[in-house]
């Protein structure tokens, strides 16, 4: 009785899983991607199976945002495809694809492509040449984003090695780019800082000038890419030791793109202070600060402009300071108490309230 009893739940088994199987393999799927005869994908539309030139619809799948289609479900058969399209009328179709065999247990894999040759060979010669020139087209456009593409990303990459001063690196890639699109404003800027930070001032020049033609001629100039050429001009001026053609580069700077005056200007009294022309450190200094009162370090750079004319009274002993030197010097201190010149500012302040000592005695009458 045992025996039989397992035999039984044994065929039963069998009998279960031979079943399961059957009822998997009765109906077949079918999944593609339609697109146009331009190759451009359709992103909406229905596409159905009939056995009957498309009178009757069997089977209708829609044509997802990505131009794809699938369905399962479908009785084993021979059927013929069509495409409808959002606008296309219920009695007219825009392709049709026949003997579509589907296969109980398989999943057909079927696109609707209108760039193949059966469906191009229905198109009227004027079609066909409309076809054509798009393709062209859009194959050149395509061309053109590749490249595009290319230069952004060498865009970012000199920006970076500007960032890291690696100017080298910087200017070799832009070098590049701007032979092969030399109407591209950002590449110009990008190559002309890398030039500045390689201390090639002609060739920095030349190239922050490309900017500002470039970017005037373009249908919507950008202030701040002018802005940033006139302030990078300013600097290449001011260390070739042209101080009137740099302070004028600087205040077209900030004439041009006004929101950012005062980062150019306080570049331009950093500048002056670094290649040591305190005069125009001072009267930058001056301008910075009527366009942002509140930053300390524009005090700091007119006091130490001043500071590099203090004399000594020889008779006296006594420090002769020029006129703003300490009250830049206190407003610095006001702003920042604790800030990086701090200690410099305290002891320039103390030690001009002092007296020289001094060895020196007035001749005898």
């Amino acid at each position: 009785m045992k025996l039989n009893s397992l035999l039984s739940l044994s065929a039963a088994a069998m009998l279960s899983v031979s079943m399961a199987a059957f009822a998997q393999d009765t109906t077949g799927k079918i999944h593609g991607k339609v697109s146009d005869p331009t190759g451009i994908v359709k992103t909406a539309g229905t596409v159905t199976l009939s056995q009957d030139q498309g009178h009757t619809a069997k089977y209708t799948f829609p044509v997802g945002a990505d131009g794809t289609f699938s369905g399962s479900g479908i009785a084993p058969g021979t059927y013929s495809l069509f495409l409808r399209l959002p606008e296309t009328p219920a009695d007219k179709f825009v392709d049709q694809i026949d003997n579509v065999k589907i296969v109980a247990g398989q999943d057909l894999a079927l696109d609707d492509d209108m760039s193949r040759k059966e469906y191009l060979d229905k198109m009227t010669p004027e079609q066909r040449k409309q076809v054509e020139e798009f393709r062209k087209k859009n194959a050149e456009v395509l061309s053109a984003n590749a490249v595009i593409k290319n230069l952004n990303a060498d865009l970012a990459t000199a920006r970076t090695a500007n960032h890291d001063k690696k100017y080298d690196e910087a200017d070799a890639l832009m070098t590049k780019d701007v032979a092969a699109k030399p109407d591209a404003t950002l590449l110009w800027y990008e190559l002309g800082l890398a030039q500045l930070g390689e201390k090639k001032y002609d060739d920095a020049t030349t190239s922050l000038q490309k900017v500002l033609t470039l970017d005037a001629a373009a249908k919507k100039p950008s202030p701040e890419l002018q802005g940033g050429a006139h302030s990078a001009l300013g600097e290449v001026y001011a260390r070739s030791n042209k101080p009137t053609d740099a302070q004028n580069e600087y205040d077209l700077a900030a004439k041009t793109n006004p929101p950012k005056a005062g980062f150019y200007l306080t570049n331009e009294a950093v500048v002056f202070s670094q290649v040591g022309n305190a005069d125009a450190q001072a009267a930058a200094a001056d301008k910075a600060i009527v366009a942002d009162p509140k930053n300390p370090i524009l005090y700091y750079l007119k006091g130490q402009a001043l500071a590099g004319k203090i004399t000594v009274d020889a008779k006296s002993g006594a420090y002769i300071v020029p006129p703003g030197c300490i009250e830049a010097y206190q407003k610095y201190l006001e702003l920042a108490p604790t800030g990086q010149f701090a200690a410099e500012a305290k002891a320039i302040i103390d030690e001009t309230n002092t007296k020289v000592k001094s060895t020196y005695k007035a001749p005898k009458k």
